[in-house]
């Protein structure tokens, strides 16, 4: 389980095609911190580590993820948002985000609202979506729905987020991965039966 908050950005060190899967190696200071079989998040995917080298470690992504995720667009030198797994007892600063990635979005807008960015999203209809106000995450960031309408969604990125994450690289065109609010979520199928 995540939270969110971003601990780190890493560079993409190698790509490996291993049959259907790919093998995905991360130069990030989180490396020399990580053990084998310890579960990170990258762009909000749950991936888990296999092997360490210095300040490089090892992930690898299946064909499912990779059909289902933005990690089939990364390239060598492309930014990735890490998070590692929450530890039981610590603050949740963001939501309750479990690493398994609904879909993406592609990035319809960015508004410079001189201070802050507005990023508008826009996602396949897959029976999720958002409510004003309510969380979403955004290549494993936690944010705030700031306009949501069916199939879309925007978000106000501040500086901080826009330095410490990959949303200084997210323009127009770019895919995202997304996971919706498992409260959310939750509440949904719950109801299902009465409407």
């Amino acid at each position: 389980m995540f939270t969110g908050i971003i601990e780190s950005v890493g560079e993409i060190a190698h790509l490996a095609k291993e049959g259907e899967n790919l093998q995905i190696e991360i130069k990030s200071p989180l490396a020399q911190e990580l053990k084998i079989d310890q579960s990170v998040s990258h762009n909000g995917v749950c991936l888990t580590v296999v092997g360490l080298k210095d300040s490089v470690y090892v992930v690898t992504a299946i064909k499912e993820t990779l059909d289902k995720t933005n990690l089939k667009t990364l390239e060598k030198g492309s930014l990735v948002n890490l998070e590692r797994a929450m530890k039981l007892g610590d603050r949740l600063d963001g939501h309750i985000v479990q690493g398994h990635v609904d879909g993406t979005a592609i990035c319809k807008k960015v508004e410079d609202e001189n201070g802050s960015w507005v990023f508008t999203f826009e996602y396949k209809n897959s029976g999720f979506s958002t409510v004003e106000k309510g969380s979403i995450t955004v290549n494993g960031v936690s944010l705030t729905v700031v306009n949501s309408k069916k199939g879309e969604f925007s978000v106000a990125i501040i500086p901080y987020t826009f330095e410490n994450t990959n949303f200084k690289e997210i323009k127009a065109g770019s895919e995202v991965n997304l996971e919706f609010d498992i409260i959310g979520k939750y509440v949904k199928n719950l109801m299902k039966p009465y409407l």
